[in-house]
This record gives C-alpha cells, structure tokens and sequence, in this order.
C-alpha cells in the first residue's frame, strides 16, 4: 500500500495520499524505479485535508495517481480546511464525512456523506468506515486493506483480508495516537465511555499488525498500543489507576494518569468527584497537596 503523508507545521495534523501498489510491485513505489506508478494513473484518495496538500499534489501527479476521494475523519478545521484546494486541482473529488459531522460544518467542502458499515473501492483498495465517537460524535476511522492488484491494475478476483496479498491500516482521525488518545472538549465531543468503546471495542480488535495512522503526529501499530499505551494499559488492568488529588479544569478531581501526548505535551485522565471519567489536556491540570 502507497501511503504519504503532509503534516502542518502549526497543527501537527495529517493529511494522506493512500494509493494500491502497482501491479507487480509488492514492495510499493519506494522499492522500484516508479517507471509504473507514472504510467499506470491507477486510482488514489486523500484521508484529511488539513494541509499543506501542495506536496501531496505534486506528488501524485508525480507518481500518476488518479485521486478519486477525500474521506474526512470528523468535522473541525485542523482536518479539512484545504479540501477545496484538493477539489481545485480534482474538479470531480468526492468530499464525503459522517452525516452528523457534516451537520456541525459551517458550509464547508463535502459533496456527500459515508457512513459506518459501508465500504468503499479504489481501485485496489477497500475502505471500510469505523464508527469511533468520542473526540466527535460522527468520528470515523477508515481501514483500509489493499486487496493486491491484477496486472491491469484492477482489484485481484476473489481477494480477501485474509489472503496473502492483502495489506490494512486503519486511519484513525482524532481518536487514537501513538501512545495517546483523543480529548473531549473539542466541539461536538461525546462521552469518555464512547471514546473507551471506540479504542477498545473497535481499534484494538483490528489485527495486531494493522498500521495506524493517527490525525496528528507519528504512525504506530495496533500492537505496538496494545502493549505501550498508558491508557490501555491501565484499561487492560495491566498498570494500576492513580489516586493523586488534582484541580482540573478548575474544579477538583482525581488524577489517575498524567501521559505524554503528540504534542510534547501531556494529556490527562481525570475523576471528578460524582465518579465521572474525563480526559483533558494536561495543561489544564494542577497537581495538589
């Protein structure tokens, strides 16, 4: 799978450029002399649009990718602000996002809707949207398998997930980081039991190997957060929850994890004293006693 990424300088969101690999060419357009990507113009799409795309842009007119979508993770601006630039370039991109995300768009760029349970084919590639409310309510993530392409450039008959051939990543917008996870205080955030549901329930039953690419900062594997994540490690009841008294958000609370964030700054797990759960940036967060 062709996957490449632009992240803003400021934001530290992603933007993606996901293509199938050429045919006959298993190890991707790092692996070869890109003499068949340029010729082929098999078909590609964009996950985000926060910007820079430029370089995104040039690449796949570079690499003679066809775009054909921009599949939107959720609604605020660090993740779709430069979609129209795509749809300058691509008069005829699709701009698709959840129905309830695109509800919380003041106008804005998407020509359509996806939904949860539907699936998706470019070219070589099968899109599945991932319900994952927490960080939005109409939250989704895109696992993405490449099903292995004929050598007409179409998908391989009879190809499966399971097969050999077939290689996944999951994009996961705002829900899941290395070694972190999504706030709730962004507009249009849920519950912390929707994030908990989205990452335990949903993320972390993909396969082990299953590449994760998060809306900031650096990709990691689903096994990889399995093991190292604070947050599913205490989740796991592998690590004990803290029990520090804090003042968050300037109202009391119970610190039960203080982690590291993409940002190099910290974001924090919290109980307020109804018995609540809530993860809030770290900043937010002063330590008593």
């Amino acid at each position: 799978m062709f996957v490449r990424r632009s992240m803003h300088p400021q934001f530290l969101s992603n933007t993606y450029l996901v293509a199938g690999d050429p045919p006959g060419d298993p190890s991707g357009p790092e692996g070869s002399d890109g003499s068949a990507s340029v010729k082929d113009g098999r078909p590609a799409l964009f996950i985000d649009a926060g910007g820079p795309v430029e370089p995104l842009i040039a690449l796949a007119d570079s690499e003679g990718l066809a775009p054909t979508h921009v599949l939107l993770t959720h609604h605020h601006f660090d993740h779709v602000s430069e979609a129209a630039v795509l749809r300058e370039r691509w008069p005829d991109l699709e701009v698709l996002l959840d129905p309830v995300e695109q509800e919380m768009l003041d106008g804005g760029p998407p020509t359509g809707t996806l939904e949860a349970g539907a699936t998706l084919s470019v070219g070589s590639l099968e899109v599945r949207p991932l319900r994952t409310p927490g960080h939005t309510a109409g939250m989704l993530s895109f696992l993405v398998t490449d099903l292995g392409q004929s050598a007409d450039g179409s998908a391989r008959a009879g190809a499966t997930r399971a097969s050999a051939l077939a290689e996944s990543a999951v994009f996961t917008g705002d829900t899941l980081f290395k070694d972190s996870v999504g706030g709730l205080h962004a507009p249009g955030h849920t519950t912390y039991q929707d994030l908990k549901d989205s990452i335990m329930g949903t993320l972390m039953e993909l396969d082990r190997d299953t590449v994760i690419y998060p809306g900031h900062a650096d990709a990691t594997t689903v096994g990889s957060e399995w093991e190292s994540n604070p947050f599913i490690r205490i989740w796991r009841r592998l690590d004990r929850e803290g029990s520090r008294p804090c003042v968050a958000l300037g109202q009391p609370a119970t610190l039960v994890l203080l982690a590291p964030d993409y940002d190099g700054g910290h974001k924090a797990w919290v109980r307020w004293p109804d018995a609540s759960d809530d993860i809030v940036p770290g900043s937010r967060v002063q330590l008593r006693g």
